[in-house]
């Protein structure tokens, strides 16, 4: 990766890696068009409380021996010991694909963070992945990805952003449990992010959010925000801060009168 092979500040990352696009190179041999970061790390966030996010954009869609073979690399990474083979998440789009919205929650092989079966979901598929691709990834191989990604117009992140604020809470109940903090905090981020996106047209980290968020929210709000930023590195399975799980719902049920 020459000057890219230290993408990240993390030493372990960076040799996880390394390792992964020279694995997925002899995979996929020409049809790697590249391998990108996309996330907390390509937006200069991510921490020891993020999970690295990529995309690997390939010449045509993954035949059945590549799909083999991709799942049991991704079967493997995770065996391995420390924190970021656990924490490894993304997919393999089609070039084709990226260059036209209209593939918009098509299904792309997908590896969640901390699974080692992979499957074929939407989930990289939309419009704030699609955005920090073109916009503001690391290409960890191949040219900038904004060669052959399409623009996403800030009128549709907006859209997509105003949509999962209306449906955050339910949308994460079917999914995770606020009886652990992180899910509590995860509320508050995300739903500083999706009042940024409104505003701003444009995708930045939850801390970031965070920030902004301290400067149009009503004062009342500024502890819970803090709090989320405060407590962010602390173990995801503690059990939530007295009260905050209730000033989370509540905070939730006020962000839309802001948009």
């Amino acid at each position: 990766m020459g000057e890219q092979s230290l993408p990240t500040g993390f030493p372990e990352l960076n040799a996880l890696l390394a390792d992964f696009v020279e694995r997925v190179g002899s995979i996929l041999a020409d049809d790697l068009v590249g391998a990108y970061l996309v996330g907390s790390f390509a937006l200069g966030g991510g921490d020891m409380a993020s999970d690295c996010d990529f995309i690997v954009v390939t010449e045509n869609r993954v035949d059945g021996e590549q799909e083999r073979a991709l799942r049991a690399l991704h079967d493997e990474i995770p065996t391995r010991d420390g924190y970021w083979p656990q924490n490894l998440e993304g997919s393999y789009a089609p070039r084709e694909e990226l260059e036209t919205l209209d593939s918009l929650g098509g299904d792309w092989l997908y590896v969640n963070r901390g699974h080692r079966d992979m499957s074929w979901d939407p989930h990289c598929n939309a419009e704030d992945v699609r955005w920090v691709l073109r916009e503001r990834s690391l290409p960890l191989s191949g040219p900038p990805a904004a060669r052959f990604a399409c623009e996403v117009p800030a009128d549709m992140l907006r859209e997509r952003a105003r949509s999962l604020l209306a449906t955050l809470i339910p949308d994460l109940r079917g999914w995770a449990n606020f009886d652990v903090a992180w899910t509590q905090r995860y509320a508050v981020q995300m739903t500083c992010r999706f009042l940024q996106t409104i505003e701003t047209g444009e995708v930045t980290t939850k801390l970031d959010a965070l920030d902004w968020a301290l400067g149009k929210v009503a004062p009342e709000w500024h502890g819970l925000i803090e709090q989320a930023r405060d407590d962010r590195l602390l173990p995801w399975d503690d059990p939530p801060r007295p009260r905050s799980v209730d000033r989370t719902l509540a905070f939730a049920r006020y962000a839309p009168s802001l948009t």
